[in-house]
């Protein structure tokens, strides 16, 4: 019996053994890789100091009318993942994407995510980077309650709000936020164990957008950067409180029109769910609309062509 033990006690610490010497190898791996990967990250816009920390903002376009692009929760890199959509819409429009603190180009911080900070740091970064409102908000995802709570502290700088696919404050209802699992997600982004697994890399922006090659080897470079930042985890454990705040303020009375998806893509809603919580929350806005789309969540990385069309009329 007692050899049987030993044997297990040496098969455990031989296992051990081995697992570790696969993360340490995995995480050189991934050391050389980022060193190698670094002459890929160069800032595709401006980086704005706010709050001692340096915050990435994307500037082009011409235009009238300023579109404010916002990213939803763990978009790596949001200048990236847009661009199919405001490429298409830089002709007419001056064009403005916000990379917040963990995501893209900007630091990645382990601070609180409250919304107000969280806003705050946003007109900061557009108003150092010299441009003035009113504008055209168009979040994805998560940044919708940034938006509607924009809409609501200062109606006078919201000229609209487009939301491709956003989130509304009734979503976070039910919604179940995972943080082990994001946690884990960290770990293994930071000891190179993604890089394993290619596809993870392959969002639907590289997949479906019209990004470059070149472009592509940013994003997936960015990826390896950016993905499960410190930065986003505090974000989603304070998204319920922030989606309370917004839902208590009620509904902005402004111009919205609203793309929603079929619910796939990582929502953990069925299409019906996810389809009826935002008609229900803007049912009561007299300026609101809503165009239903059959893709999944990432909205402006599939139909980029027909959402530039119904923005134009939107916002004509």
């Amino acid at each position: 019996m007692f050899k049987n033990i030993s044997f297990t006690g040496k098969t455990g610490l031989i296992i051990l053994v081995i697992i570790a010497t696969l993360v340490i190898i995995s995480f050189v791996r991934h050391k050389v890789c980022c060193s190698r990967e670094q002459k890929l990250l160069t800032p595709l816009g401006e980086l704005v100091e706010i709050e001692g920390h340096n915050m990435s903002i994307y500037t082009g376009g011409d235009g009238d009318k300023t579109l404010v692009f916002m990213s939803g929760a763990g978009t790596c890199s949001p200048i990236l993942d847009f661009k199919s959509l405001y490429s298409s819409l830089s002709d007419d429009y001056r064009i403005v994407v916000v990379e917040k603190l963990g995501y893209g180009f900007s630091d990645v911080v382990d601070e609180s995510r409250d919304i107000d900070t969280i806003l705050s740091q946003t007109r900061m970064a557009i108003e150092r980077a010299g441009i003035e409102g009113p504008y055209v908000l168009c979040p994805h995802s998560m940044s919708g309650l940034e938006a509607l709570y924009w809409a609501q502290k200062y109606p006078e700088e919201v000229e609209a709000v487009v939301g491709l696919d956003m989130a509304v404050p009734d979503y976070y209802d039910e919604m179940k936020i995972n943080i082990p699992v994001m946690k884990l997600g960290e770990y293994a982004a930071r000891l190179g164990i993604m890089r394993w697994i290619p596809s993870l890399a392959e969002s639907d922006a590289i997949k479906y957008g019209t990004l470059s090659e070149k472009e592509k080897e940013i994003y997936r470079a960015v990826f390896y950067q950016r993905t499960a930042t410190v930065t986003m985890i505090d974000e989603a454990k304070a998204v319920k409180s922030n989606a309370a705040i917004v839902k208590e303020n009620g509904i902005p009375h402004v111009p919205m029109l609203l793309f929603i998806s079929d619910g796939s893509g990582g929502t953990g809603f069925t299409r019906e769910e996810w389809r009826r919580i935002p008609k229900e929350y803007i049912s009561g806005c007299d300026s609101a609309n809503y165009i239903e789309l059959d893709c999944p969540h990432y909205v402006h990385d599939h139909e980029y062509e027909k959402i530039s069309e119904e923005i134009r009329s939107f916002i004509q």
